[in-house]
């Protein structure tokens, strides 16, 4: 009896965990690559990079409904055991994106000049977060 109830209680435990991972995926991820290419799309996924330029991707099953967006880097401080604000980049985008990159433009430099960990932030014009990740840079 006791392994009957163990083995129908894996099971929904199975059956359930699965379908709460799938609806998980139709929030925001916002991750990171190297560069976005046209021809070859995301290029080097990674939540570690050495410091220099990157790509912040966004995506979702559902459009944004979002115009004007910031990306914010928050650097975790050792000293302070905390996250500390880092900087801020803005950007325009159109209300029925599902995917977007941001990447190295001539209002910004989405660049990370020191090695450390950062909490990354798509932002709306409310300051309200989109979607958030964390990120390792090394030298």
């Amino acid at each position: 009896m006791k392994k009957l109830i163990l083995t129908f209680s894996f099971l929904a435990l199975f059956v359930f965990g699965f379908q709460f991972a799938a609806q998980a995926q139709s929030e925001p991820v916002l991750y990171f690559c190297e560069r976005y290419d046209s021809d070859d799309g995301e290029v080097s996924v990674s939540d570690r990079f050495t410091t220099g330029y990157l790509t912040v991707m966004v995506k979702c099953d559902y459009a944004l409904d979002l115009e004007d967006v910031s990306i914010q880097f928050d650097k975790w401080d050792t000293r302070k055991k905390k996250f500390e604000y880092y900087k801020k980049f803005s950007y325009v985008v159109e209300p029925d994106m599902k995917y977007i990159f941001f990447a190295k433009n001539d209002e910004s430099d989405l660049k990370f000049e020191e090695p450390g960990f950062y909490r990354v932030f798509l932002l709306d014009d409310r300051e309200k977060t989109v979607a958030s990740a964390l990120i390792e840079i090394i030298d």
